[in-house]
């Protein structure tokens, strides 16, 4: 019985996704927000239970990996790029490329062999659209810095690049958890102080993401040597 709540925990997610899409289709963003942070939370939190139910070898017909898989497309990309092509982040004629983008870029990263390594590692952008989307909306940046800086991103989903899978990539692991733990505090700020945020919060939350792709490139290449 724990292991199918692990799973039903799980899935609930996909409702929070709809949801968030519901706000956003009412251009209540803030609340959009709320519901997306509620589907990270769970993503952050359902691998440890899962972990401890031993929901592998409890329900070995069940796919817990596969289910994780499917809410989080809907979660980290279909989500924010609905978010993206509504609310007109990046210019309204380059609205559906960018969608499109997103969602394409994604369908090839959540399903290449080595998405997850072995050692725990993401291999490309690993699809944090969700966070990304969050920033550009917060930030008021131009719509075609937005539209760049999306491109970019979805291009890099596709560059095997090994990022930190914050939880269990062991190299700094304490640490990047705590950091995230910060950074997630910060997050609820601004989503608090919504729409009017406060820069200096804004730009401090911007640590822990340069940190975490300052790791996750110095770890990559030290990879690559080994």
């Amino acid at each position: 019985m724990t292991a199918w709540l692990v799973h039903l925990y799980t899935a609930s997610s996909a409702l929070f996704g709809f949801l968030a899409l519901t706000r956003i289709f009412y251009d209540r963003y803030r609340e959009a927000f709320f519901w997306i942070a509620v589907t990270i939370a769970i993503d952050a939190t359902d691998g440890l239970l899962a972990r401890r139910a031993r929901v592998a070898s409890r329900l070995p017909h069940f796919d817990g990996a596969k289910l994780d898989d499917i809410v989080d497309y809907i979660t980290y990309v279909f989500v924010p790029a609905f978010f993206v092509w509504h609310a007109l982040l990046v210019p309204d004629r380059w609205s559906m490329l960018a969608a499109a983008a997103m969602l394409l870029a994604s369908a090839y990263g959540f399903n290449r062999d080595d998405a997850k390594t072995t050692d725990y590692f993401y291999t490309g952008f690993p699809s944090y659209w969700n966070i990304v989307v969050f920033y550009l909306y917060v930030a008021g940046w131009s719509p075609a810095v937005n539209l760049l800086i999306l491109l970019l991103l979805a291009a890099f989903v596709c560059v095997p690049i090994r990022y930190v899978y914050p939880s269990r990539t062991p190299v700094w692991r304490s640490l990047t958890v705590a950091l995230g733990l910060v950074w997630g505090a910060l997050m609820l700020v601004l989503l608090w102080q919504l729409p009017d945020v406060s820069r200096p919060v804004l730009w401090v939350s911007l640590v822990f993401p340069a940190y975490y792709l300052v790791l996750s490139l110095a770890l990559d290449r030290r990879r690559a040597r080994a």
